[in-house]
Formats: C-alpha cells, sequence, structure tokens
C-alpha cells in the first residue's frame, strides 16, 4: 500500500535528470577584480559543457581570482549519477592524486568541486576549482564550430580516446 502511495510522487519528480544535456551550454559572468598594488581590472569566469556522446561531454573552465590569478582546464568529463566527472589522465607524479573534477547542478548554481583538492596544478596561487555561476547565466554556444576547431578540444579528444595525455 506504502509503495502504491509513493509512486505518484516518484512519477511526479520526473525522469532522473541528464547531466550532458541538462548542463550543455555557456556560463559566463564578469565581476570587479584587482591587484595588490590597487589595479582594478574586469574579471570573468567562463564554463562550457559540449556535449560528445550521450555519457560524455567537453568541458573547459577559465576562472579569473584576485592579482591575475586564473584557472583553466579543458577535457572530457562522464557521467556519474546526476554529475560531470573528469578525471585527468596525465600522471600526478610520486604521491600525487590525479586531478578528479565534479561538475553538477546544485539548485540555482551550477557548480565544480576538486573535493581532493587534486587539481590545484590548473591554477595560479589564489585560484581554487572549487567555484559556483548562476544557473541562468547558462547560453548556447554559439561559437560551436570554432570551439570545436580548438587545439584544446582536440586534444581533449584525443585524450579521451587514448586514454593518455596529449601533453603529460
Amino acid at each position: 500500500m506504502r509503495a502504491l502511495l509513493a509512486l505518484p510522487l516518484l512519477l511526479a519528480a520526473g525522469p532522473a535528470g541528464d547531466p550532458v544535456q541538462d548542463l550543455a551550454g555557456r556560463y559566463y559572468r564578469q565581476f570587479a577584480n584587482g591587484t595588490v598594488s590597487g589595479e582594478k581590472y574586469t574579471g570573468e569566469d567562463i564554463v562550457e559543457i559540449v556535449p560528445v556522446t550521450p555519457r560524455a561531454a567537453y568541458v573547459r573552465l577559465s576562472l579569473d581570482f584576485f592579482n591575475g590569478h586564473v584557472c583553466g582546464l579543458y577535457g572530457i568529463a562522464t557521467v556519474d549519477r546526476d554529475a560531470l566527472v573528469y578525471r585527468d589522465p596525465r600522471d600526478p607524479g610520486e604521491g600525487g592524486k590525479p586531478c578528479v573534477l565534479t561538475i553538477r547542478r546544485a539548485g540555482a548554481k551550477l557548480a565544480w568541486n576538486d573535493a581532493e583538492g587534486s587539481c590545484q596544478s590548473y591554477c595560479g596561487a589564489r585560484g581554487s576549482l572549487n567555484g559556483e555561476l548562476p544557473f541562468a547565466s547558462k547560453r548556447a554556444i554559439r561559437y560551436l564550430p570554432r570551439l570545436k576547431a580548438s587545439r584544446q578540444y582536440r586534444e581533449a579528444i584525443e585524450e579521451w580516446r587514448t586514454g593518455r595525455a596529449v601533453n603529460p
């Protein structure tokens, strides 16, 4: 009887999300930024997510931080439940952990998380691959042919297909 009562609630919730299609797009924000010398400039954060297969997407993050520090990462992320997870094919070196970055929708935000701190090598001293952008900032990628012709996209596809880093 309880199972029958729960069925309408499950149906009302709708089907489980498809992270590749649900997250696909370009997320963007500009913000006031500066340097330790007092200079002011406009920083910007950009996240691009492009479907490659039903279970994989190209992701690129370009994030600005104080004093000109940046984080930049690109590669193919695969579906893991409700998220896209990027696993770096590069050897992290002795004692290091490979970079694992999770990207998912968290309410009204697109959130990314480097839970182990293993992706820090992709960031400057003040940067971090833990952050979020408003989900409402999502737009269609109007420059898809140019993006797919980029060196970063081609390298990401090659690494994903071979399982080996293009630039170790």
